[in-house]
């Protein structure tokens, strides 16, 4: 009976546990082969969708998702304060070569070069030898010579959609906007900085998209560049100067309207743009700014509450220190009051004012006039200032009439923008900004009453003194003139200057700072002298006769403005 129920039961209890822990293993290891499946399935499902997707998208968007062109990034455009395009994005084609689909590498180079030029045949022969899946030959050819190509059918030889960019009015604003790279990042100027604001980071991890970024629209006034650089290469070749540049300045809220500096270069084809001579003087270039920081001498003096207007300084010997002698270049040789001082621009006078402050008065005047610190604004060029590392007497006194400090421009029209605005330094800016906002962000450096004294101190250098040639009728324009010697071999040289002439106007109310600045000019032809009385101020004045318009200035001829009335 037993072997009967053995037979009919053939399994013991642990036998079937046993086959029941196999079963379980077997429904276990099919069910996640259908996972595994089902995987496979849904991801090979999902890259079909993206292909038909891609497959039937509009060409131009779909050129977007090239690996190659994602490095192209669209950039947005730059603008002036008018809505007129500075630069902008094109698309052109660049050639490249697929080596391993070329089939006689020596008649494809001798092919390509009957169409473009400086073909280096040594080089695209290796390239095309190296059975490599994909080499660049020539970036950004011209559609002329995308055809040519094309019409030769040469096996492995094809063409990539870049952007390139473009810049309209080609040198006239260069050193402001700046230059991109080969890939289109920027290297240099505007173009650096919005790269530096999150652009370059889109780049950098391929977020191109079809759609067009916003415009970034600038200070700049295109009307006034193009006007101040037609100023300054017509100034070159009248005075035979090595360099010539210019700021103009919104006094109020300290928006750069227009900036150039010549020699310069087009950023549509900058060969030459790391050459030496193409540096922007104006932001990156520091020298000694001669006269015109008796400007900043006479301001510190007469804040100090030390001196009036009416104080007098004996000017009618040389000072001597050190072994050094200090005279006027047109002596008057007696007493001279502080207009007297500054319309005849007299270094002993000048001297004397800044000992009455002291040393360590004068450099903190200087400081807080933000003349010995690096400008801060958006371009990445900007040189840092050089002053002595220990100040003494000599050097407050040579750095009184300017010499043994240098600057640059650009920051030295934002501190005079402080004298005549009420006494505010307002940080420079290359993008737009509005008189509320200037104010937010302005400091106090000197007194308005200060100030007030200035404007009748440029207003009358410009109708006693050595600016009567930046004077333009019914525009009010003040401003002080700034002849230096340069520096040559280690001693000052009487025949090679650097000639600045700072202004402003109109001087009642002043809107706008003129800076400008001529390099080792000569004196005009049939005329003699090469101050900056006889070049950067006769350029100060044609700068703004042309230009006043454009900035909305208007002129008054009924008899001149009333005369700054000044209390003193």
């Amino acid at each position: 009976m037993g072997e009967a129920i053995r037979m009919v039961f053939p399994f013991s209890k642990r036998d079937k546990l046993k086959l029941a822990t196999k079963h379980e293993r077997i429904g276990s290891g099919r069910g996640r082969v259908i996972i595994a499946i089902g995987c496979f399935v849904a991801v090979y499902a999902v890259i079909g969708a993206r292909l038909v997707q891609y497959g039937i998208a509009d060409i131009e968007a779909g050129q977007s998702y090239s690996s190659v062109d994602r490095i192209m990034a669209a950039r947005p455009d730059l603008v002036d304060r008018n809505g007129a395009v500075l630069a902008s994005d094109i698309r052109v084609a660049s050639l490249f070569g697929e080596p391993r689909r070329v089939i006689d590498p020596d008649e494809a180079v001798e092919s390509l070069s009957s169409v473009l030029p400086n073909v280096d045949y040594k080089e695209w022969h290796r390239k095309l030898s190296s059975g490599a899946g994909f080499v660049w030959l020539r970036r950004e050819i011209t559609p002329k010579q995308q055809a040519e190509i094309m019409a030769l059918g040469i096996p492995g030889i094809g063409f990539r959609n870049e952007t390139r960019r473009f810049y309209p009015g080609g040198p006239t604003a260069a050193h402001i906007l700046g230059l991109v790279n080969i890939d289109n990042a920027g290297i240099s100027g505007i173009e650096k900085y919005i790269d530096d604001q999150g652009v370059g980071a889109l780049q950098d991890l391929g977020l191109d998209t079809a759609e067009a970024l916003p415009p970034v629209a600038l200070s700049i006034d295109n009307g006034v560049q193009h006007i101040v650089r037609d100023e300054l290469v017509q100034a070159m070749e009248r005075y035979s100067a090595i360099a010539a540049g210019c700021v103009v300045l919104n006094a109020k809220t300290g928006e750069v309207i227009a900036m150039s500096s010549v020699p310069d270069y087009d950023p549509n084809n900058p060969f030459n743009a790391a050459d030496k001579d193409r540096l922007n003087r104006m932001s990156a270039g520091t020298y000694e700014m001669g006269s015109t920081f008796k400007a900043f001498t006479t301001a510190m003096a007469l804040d100090s509450d030390k001196v009036n207007l009416n104080s007098q300084f004996d000017a009618s010997k040389p000072i001597r220190i050190a072994r050094f002698t200090i005279s006027d270049f047109h002596g008057k040789h007696r007493v001279l009051s502080v207009p007297e001082i500054f319309i005849y621009s007299s270094n002993i006078g000048t001297a004397k004012m800044a000992d009455v402050v002291g040393t360590e008065g004068h450099r903190a005047f200087l400081k807080r006039m933000g003349l010995l610190d690096r400008v801060q604004t958006e371009l990445p060029e900007t040189a840092r200032p050089l002053e002595p590392k220990e100040w003494k007497k000599l050097n407050s006194i040579t750095i009184s009439f300017g010499h043994g400090v240098t600057t640059t421009p650009l920051q030295t029209a934002v501190a005079a923008a402080a004298l005549v605005n009420g006494g505010k330094l307002i940080p420079p800016t290359f993008l737009p900004r509005s008189e509320d906002q200037a104010n937010e962000i302005a400091q106090q450096v000197i007194k308005p009453k200060t100030s007030a004294l200035m404007r009748y101190l440029f207003r009358l250098n410009v109708e006693k003194g050595s600016g009567r040639n930046a004077e333009v009728d019914g525009f009010f324009v003040g401003g002080k003139t700034g002849t230096a010697e340069k520096v040559v071999n280690g001693k000052y040289s009487s025949s090679k200057r650097f000639n600045a002439f700072l202004a402003a106007f109109p001087m009642d109310d002043p809107e706008y700072v003129v800076l400008t600045i001529i390099d080792e000019p000569k004196p005009e032809e049939g005329k003699s002298g090469a101050t900056a009385g006889s070049n950067a101020a006769p350029m100060v004045r044609s700068i703004i006769r042309r230009s006043a318009a454009l900035l909305g200035v208007e002129p008054n001829f009924v008899g001149d403005r009333e005369a700054l009335q000044v209390s003193y």
